[in-house]
Formats: structure tokens, sequence, C-alpha cells
């Protein structure tokens, strides 16, 4: 479990294709300082697992194919920067909202519009999880906790077949310590929605 709060913007620092997986060699400081085999890192919202720690300042995980084929991990390469967070602790704050790991479908980044102290981006938003998304309501991007400060439907359908959008408000603080900060339109980003709103829809169709 983690709160998508981003400790640190990690990079690819080596990649091996598998026959049905993938090998990532990841750099990240602080997030290997006290990592160890089995423990659990978000890479760009993708709850990963630590196989080694390498030199002290990198983790090595491997990526199946079923997550290579549902997020956007498999389009990093050697030099890409992600998005890094190591797994609550129960004793800690939860600074940003209960975020698993799994990503339910990806988006793609729309339009990029600055303000003074702040950036609106639009994002794609598959169909399939649009009902799931509520404004003001909290979506995880890459890894990163975001509320939602609008959403819409689009007259004709974005490059990625989608028609549904929602927009977040970036602040400086995310706009520099996060991948999503340089994203420039076109760029496919990981979606994760608020597992609560999942639950309550299961239940309600469970009577």
């Amino acid at each position: 479990m983690f709160t998508g709060i981003v400790e640190e913007l990690g990079e690819i620092v080596a990649t091996e294709q598998l026959a049905d997986a993938a090998r990532l060699t990841i750099r990240g400081k602080l997030v290997t300082s006290d990592a160890g085999h089995g423990d659990s890192i978000a890479v760009n919202g993708v709850c990963l697992t630590v196989v080694d720690v390498v030199d002290g300042d990198s983790f090595t995980v491997d990526v199946m194919a079923e997550t290579l084929n549902r997020s956007s991990i498999g389009a990093l390469g050697v030099g890409s920067r992600v998005n890094l967070e190591r797994a609550a602790a129960l004793n800690s704050r939860l600074g940003g909202h209960l975020v698993q790991g799994h990503v339910d479908g990806t988006g793609t980044v729309l339009t990029r519009t600055p303000s003074e102290n702040w950036e609106v981006v639009r994002i794609s938003l598959p169909d399939a999880i649009a009902r799931y998304v509520v404004e003001k309501g909290s979506i995880t991007v890459d890894g990163v906790s975001l509320t939602v400060s609008g959403l819409g439907i689009a007259d004709e359908p974005a490059a990625d077949g989608n028609r549904d959008w929602f927009e977040v408000s970036l602040i400086p603080t995310t706009l520099a310590l996060t991948v999503l900060g340089t994203a420039p339109v076109g760029t496919t980003v990981n979606l994760e929605v608020d597992v609560i709103a999942k639950y309550v829809e299961r239940l309600a169709q469970r009577g």
C-alpha cells in the first residue's frame, strides 16, 4: 500500500528482456537506502517487488507481461525518469490517499495550461474507469496522488480513442519533483482510481 506521495525521482539504468517479462534496474538512492529483497516500491504508480539491491543506490525488479501490457512501464528505457515511493508504514502520516499500486488503465496527456503558480494538465480517461472518477475526488497519475479539478467529454475521441478526460492542477512542488511535471503532450501515463469507489460499486451490485 502506498500514499501517492513521490519520495524521489529515479532513473532506469539498465533493462533486460526476458521470455515473457522484463528486468529493470532503477537508480534511486533514497528508496534503496533501506530496501531489501521482497520489498515493494512503486515505480510510476506500479507496485513492483525488489529482487536485488545493486551498489547501494539501485535495485532490480522483474516486470511480468501483464504489467508491461497494462501500464506504461513497457515503454521505459535506459535514461527514463520515474517516480519512486516506498510502501507506506503503518505509523506514518497518510499525506495523499490509499494507493494500491495496481494500474487500472492508461491515459494520454492532452493539454498543459500553465499559470503563474500552477499548471492545469488535461488527461484522457478510458471509458472502463471513467465512472469511478469524480470532481474533487482522488486519482493517481504515474504514482502521484492528485485531486480531480475538472471532468468532461470531448466531441471527438483523442488519439488513444478516449473521449472522456479529467484535469488536475499541479503545484510547483509537483511540477519540480515528479515526471508529470515535464511530461509533454502525448505522454502515456498510468492511472489508478480510488479503490473505495470500486468497492462501493461491487457492494451495490451484490445488493
